[in-house]
């Protein structure tokens, strides 16, 4: 890689939490026919017959089956994914997500360009949904464009970061309410998902990239009524030391609201550094508090959210320092194939360069602020959405700003996404 921004991420991040991420067709086919399948579903195998006249009516349909990654819209899910029965774990469900980027932006940093194309999503994924053992497994390239960041290409976000499988795990599942996770894990922290197509915005926010992404490790996941919960034992920011632990907890006030409440810490101390573990940020605490509404077209999400990193001799951290951030986002939609997404947020960092305080956005005490459109069309598994954000920092200290020599304090950028969810 050849920039690290010293904003302290891993320069283009991260996702929204929830109490569970996983949420007949021949699977050794060649890519271009799975797709044709899934554009086309039906074929005779799948075809609902009309019944004679007089006969008994067919079985009701069962329903489709809950399907993962989350996903907060507009963007959604092919419901009638391929399928492959392989015995004793059921049915396995075959999706995934092309998708390409394009990208204008001004003032950007050292080894990015004024505009970009590239691959947001070549994904595959895998997953059973039934019996007491089960799986999930995502494969492929991807990049996470984030705001007041460079854009790293797919090639090297992939080799820099989680490689070419980002997700799998195993999911044990002794009840109804409750299962077990364990390996390469979504994070639980913030408020937002990781990938492109997952979120309200192709790109990440400002708040997004206090977070991490994905980490290793175990998680158990509670739901009873209104109520849900997970926690989870883990690596932070993909250290492979596994000293986090993370919370959530979510509660269903009404049928359209909705909060949640997060919280991780690195219990320890961890020294490593790279492009994916920024040794800042892997050794703070995150919380975050968010409220979800839900009303016809209309769906809405606030939430507030505070890091902090503590005084740490042994790693150079030689004062504490927290940021404070807030963000709305939200959607409306049109009819089914076209809605309108839009987000802004705020976030401030306490310390000083004078103090020794950490750079945790754009320099000790630096802070900044950003405003998001993204209209979306989606129609069947293929989907377009065009984009529009600013960045505006404020109390930049010199040599950690924005632009070729980290001087600028602002980033306009339009984006482009265009591709098929299969």
């Amino acid at each position: 890689m050849k920039f690290i921004h010293p904003i302290g991420t891993e320069g283009c991040r991260h996702p929204r939490p929830a109490a569970d991420r996983d949420g007949g067709h021949g699977i050794g086919r060649p890519l271009a026919a799975l797709l044709l399948a899934a554009a086309f579903p039906f074929s005779s195998a799948n075809a609902q017959e009309t019944p004679a006249p007089g006969s008994l009516p067919a079985a009701e349909e069962a329903p489709a089956p809950a399907l993962g990654p989350s996903m907060t819209g507009p963007l959604h899910l092919n419901t009638d994914p391929l399928d492959v029965d392989v015995g004793a774990l059921g049915k396995v469900y075959i999706s995934g997500v092309i998708s390409g980027i394009g990208l204008a932006q001004n003032n950007h940093f050292p080894g990015d360009k004024d505009t970009r194309f590239d691959l947001s999503n070549g994904q595959l994924i895998a997953q059973s949904v039934s019996g007491p053992i089960q799986f999930y497994v995502q494969a492929g390239g991807y990049s996470i464009a984030s705001l007041g960041t460079p854009y790293f290409k797919a090639a090297n976000y992939v080799a820099d970061t989680y490689g070419i499988v980002p997700v799998a795990y195993v999911k044990i599942v002794p009840s109804s309410n409750f299962n077990v996770q364990v390996g390469k894990l979504f994070t639980l922290q913030g408020a937002e998902n990781a990938f492109t197509f997952q979120n309200f915005n192709i790109q990440r926010g400002l708040l997004f990239n206090q977070t991490s992404t994905v980490n290793r490790g175990v998680q158990a996941n509670f739901s009873s009524g209104k109520f849900s919960a997970s926690f989870s034992l883990n690596d932070g920011f993909y250290s492979n030391k596994y000293n986090w632990l993370s919370g959530v907890v979510s509660y269903a006030v009404s049928s359209k609201d909705s909060v949640t409440l997060g919280a991780s810490a690195n219990v320890g101390s961890t020294s490593k550094s790279t492009f994916a573990t920024p040794t800042v940020l892997n050794n703070g605490q995150l919380y975050f508090l968010s409220w979800t509404h839900n009303d016809g077209p209309w769906t809405l999400q606030a939430y507030g959210q505070v890091g902090h990193v503590p005084k740490d001799d042994s790693l150079g951290i030689g004062h504490s320092a927290s940021t404070y951030g807030a963000a709305v986002l939200g959607k409306y939609s049109f009819n089914d194939q076209f809605s309108l997404a839009a987000r802004a947020e705020y976030i401030d960092s306490s310390g000083s360069v004078a103090n020794g305080a950490p750079s945790l956005i754009y320099g000790p005490g630096s802070g900044a602020w950003s405003l998001t459109v993204t209209p979306t069309w989606q129609k069947g598994i293929f989907f377009a959405r065009a984009e529009g954000s600013y960045v505006k920092a404020h109390d930049v200290v010199d040599g950690s700003g924005l632009g070729r020599d980290f001087d600028k304090s602002s980033q306009l950028r339009g984006l482009v996404e265009a591709g098929i969810i299969f």
